[in-house]
């Protein structure tokens, strides 16, 4: 599997948001382009089109510009801006659904299963740091893992989730769909 560095889209998405993502703009973007990696790696034909790199860069962004754990909604609207005034309208949808429905904890069947699908999967095989891993070899994640270091990403997805917790016990993970 080769391992794809760059993705121009990624960082003009954290150079713009880099005070907001602050001193979890690394792990954050580490964690962007392993998933994208890994997307690829699940997709049938290894592609990884430009609306689910634009997925990819804003789907937990909301974290960091709304400062909430209930992020879906923010990061959407951030990804619409972005949308809107690069002229991409009509990637909207897909980029909605794939933001919206990346924490399904089933699997996503509707409207743009295939890419909304993948990159479901391939966001848990990094939040799940290769546990989960779709038939991808633990040689592959390791390889996509160690070009990309976690840089403090789960980390501070636990204290988020425990901070979460203790504000609103029965409600800790408000992201999760079903």
């Amino acid at each position: 599997m080769e391992i794809r560095t760059r993705f121009p889209v990624v960082d003009a998405v954290m150079e713009r948001f880099s005070d907001a993502l602050g001193r979890d703009r690394t792990g954050y973007f580490h964690h962007v382009v392993r998933l994208l990696n890994f997307y690829r790696a699940l997709s049938p034909d290894g592609d990884c089109p430009d609306e689910v790199v634009v997925a990819g860069a804003f789907h937990d962004l909301g974290i960091w510009t709304a400062g909430t754990f209930d992020y879906l909604a923010p990061s959407v609207q951030q990804a619409r801006a972005c949308l809107e005034s690069e002229g991409h309208d009509a990637w909207l949808p897909e980029v909605q659904a794939i933001i919206e429905q990346h924490h399904k904890l089933t699997r996503y069947r509707g409207p743009l299963e295939r890419t909304v699908e993948t990159f479901r999967r391939a966001d848990l095989v990094d939040v799940s740091l290769g546990l989960v891993r779709f038939g991808l070899s633990s040689a592959q994640v390791r390889e996509v893992r160690r070009a990309f270091p976690n840089a403090g990403f789960h980390r501070r997805l636990l204290a988020l989730t425990v901070r979460q917790f203790l504000r609103d016990p029965l409600h800790p993970l408000p992201m999760m769909r079903w």
